[in-house]
């Protein structure tokens, strides 16, 4: 097995994000990496470390050819106006323990939250697959539905 360090892209499509997610997370010092000339490279260790699980080497890497899969996924931002910090304290709870305590139909679901108190508003950034995120979609529109 290769123990070469994996390309941005490479970990982009291992974890399922954008490439300008991953890198976002490299100069905000999230996932460690090393640059070589214009480029980022993670090691395997650091990509463990980031993800707190073992990963799966991509498929060039396993075998001498490459098959992929159909996967649908899902990334989207939801905005909530006009909510107070303990609504938002509550629905934010809520969705990450979604997130993280359950099992979901590919394995990924990741949900961030970040509330601006001056305008009362919150953003939900969701990340996942298709079911996951309507899933977390419905539960946002039946905790935080619009009020007439």
């Amino acid at each position: 097995m290769s123990r070469q360090p994996y390309t941005v892209e490479q970990v982009a499509d291992l974890l399922g994000l954008h490439v300008k997610t991953v890198r976002g997370y490299v100069r905000d010092g999230r996932l460690r990496a090393t640059r070589i000339g214009r480029r980022y490279r993670v090691a395997r260790e650091d990509l463990e470390a980031f993800t707190g699980q073992p990963v799966e080497p991509p498929a060039a890497e396993t075998a001498g050819t490459a098959t992929r899969s159909r996967r649908v996924e899902v990334s989207c931002v939801v905005q909530v106006d006009a909510i107070g910090v303990e609504e938002t304290m509550r629905l934010s709870n809520t969705l990450i323990a979604l997130a993280t305590g359950g099992t979901h139909d590919d394995g990924r679901l990741r949900v961030e939250t970040i509330y601006d108190e001056e305008r009362a508003s919150l953003k939900i950034i969701i990340l996942g697959g298709a079911e996951s995120g309507a899933e977390i979609l419905r539960v946002i529109t039946t905790l935080a539905g619009e009020r007439v």
